[in-house]
């Protein structure tokens, strides 16, 4: 292992984190405090609520933050983006955070607004990349700020240097912990790592984790974002898109082998994309040894 990647003893306490996205229906509000009541007692350092390409999901982002804080004990980040939208419109999302109780931004670029093309074109008076926004929640309140990284670079980057210099500018805006983008090849991480140190960049670099509960989904999920799909790990799901039952026992063993190889490596951080479904993820944290403190203190009604 590279000095980089044992850069945190794997016997320390593991902490980890999910991301939930905001429901559009009856039926999907029910599928995400289902997972949220499931994952609670696991006392996460904190859950994020993603925001929508061109802020599409504004509302509905801060209303689910607003009833995590208001009905559960987990502290909710909020996703917030550059596109779409004005320095004072954004301002004025941050100002309502902060007055709702919101400390932790996570802080990205974002997606251009569907049917807008791939291309990313700042809004002309709006705050002109993700640095420039950390910049700007700064000057608003004390939040702590999350910020992306990419352990196969960001797919808009012309080179590895390049996307560190993002990176770097986004730390010396404010950027407290970045949060990479999922992989499955852990190699990837550990390169990416000695090359983040050895820029001097000393934040914490945490693991980005997706279980594949569904292989289509998840392998065009990494085909659109950069991440590669070892061949390795595509044919342990060969055979199984009619079989759900096996691809879920299937997806926790490739997720717990990949976990526990980081933490021999000394990672003692991660998050969870949890896609809203909270079994997979639960089974993952159980064989990282975390378990249920309590019950979960809240009542939420689905």
């Amino acid at each position: 292992m590279t000095e980089a990647g044992t850069q945190r003893r794997a016997h320390a306490p593991i902490s980890v984190s999910f991301e939930f996205f905001p429901p559009k229906t009856d039926a999907m509000e029910a599928s995400l405090w289902q997972a949220i009541r499931k994952l609670e007692p696991l006392a996460p350092e904190f859950v994020s609520v993603t925001y929508g390409a061109g802020g599409s999901t504004r509302e509905r982002t801060h209303s689910t933050v607003s009833r995590i804080l208001a009905e559960t004990s987990l502290k909710p980040a909020a996703h917030l983006t550059c596109v779409a939208a004005t320095k004072d419109e954004v301002d004025a999302v941050v100002r309502d955070y902060w007055d709702a109780g919101v400390r932790h931004i996570v802080a990205l670029r974002g997606d251009p607004p569907a049917g807008a093309g791939t291309a990313y074109a700042a809004h002309p008076g709006g705050y002109q990349s993700s640095a420039d926004l950390v910049a700007g929640l700064k000057t608003i309140g004390d939040f702590e700020v999350s910020v992306s990284a990419y352990p196969e670079k960001h797919p808009e980057s012309g080179s590895f240097d390049v996307d560190l210099d993002v990176l770097q500018a986004k730390v010396d805006a404010g950027a407290t912990r970045a949060i990479t983008q999922f992989f499955f090849d852990n190699d990837h991480y550990w390169r990416y790592l000695d090359r983040v140190r050895a820029r001097g960049i000393n934040i914490p670099i945490v693991p980005g984790q997706i279980p594949i509960h569904n292989f289509k989904q998840i392998a065009g999920f990494a085909a659109r974002c950069g991440a590669t799909m070892p061949a390795s790990t595509a044919a342990r799901f060969e055979g199984l898109a009619d079989d759900p039952e096996t691809t879920q026992l299937v997806a926790a063993a490739v997720a717990a082998e990949q976990v526990r190889d980081l933490v021999k490596g000394g990672v003692t951080e991660f998050h969870f994309y949890t896609l809203n479904r909270a079994p997979l993820v639960n089974a993952i944290c159980h064989t990282l040894g975390i378990k249920p403190h309590a019950p979960a203190a809240s009542a939420v009604n689905a």
